[in-house]
């Protein structure tokens, strides 16, 4: 389901999508102070390639320690970002998403589209990876909360 869901995406609009991305991409990479950006890009452009079986998760809830992505200079640059490019790249996907919405057969599509509007807007300290992964980091993180409320 997912190579179909992939393929159907890609060839009905993803790619243009996944094209703006990397525009923007490389809009930061050329202004030289917009590299970590310009990497963050790249990486979405290729999700929104093909969202189907991926999934956003923060780097910190990955692998269980802070970096430069995921600290306040994090913050900062999602901030930064947010008021140059995340808004509007999150306005693009929601109105892809509106357009999908219409009919029954693009909800799928529609929901997409909603899932890379929220990195749009704050993609520094987020990574991509396979929906199973992301589902499994939860639970491994809940287990050890878990544990830790026990000793408590």
């Amino acid at each position: 389901m997912r190579l179909i869901g992939n393929f159907l995406w890609f060839i009905l609009g993803g790619v243009l999508m996944g094209i703006l991305w990397w525009i923007m991409g490389l809009i930061c990479f050329i202004s030289i102070i917009g590299i970590p950006w310009a990497k963050a890009c790249f990486v979405i452009g290729q999700f929104t390639f093909f969202p189907f079986g991926k999934e956003a998760i923060s780097r910190e809830e990955l692998h269980q320690a802070k970096d430069i992505g995921t600290s306040g200079f994090g913050v900062i640059g999602n901030i930064i970002w947010f008021l140059l490019f995340g808004l509007w790249l999150a306005i693009a996907h929601i109105m892809n998403a509106i357009a999908c919405f219409i009919t029954i057969i693009g909800i799928p599509f529609g929901i997409q589209h909603l899932k890379l509007a929220g990195i749009a807007l704050f993609p520094i300290g987020q990574t991509i990876v396979d929906k199973e992964v992301a589902a499994e980091v939860r639970m491994q993180n809940a287990k050890e909360k878990v544990s830790q409320m026990r000793k408590i």
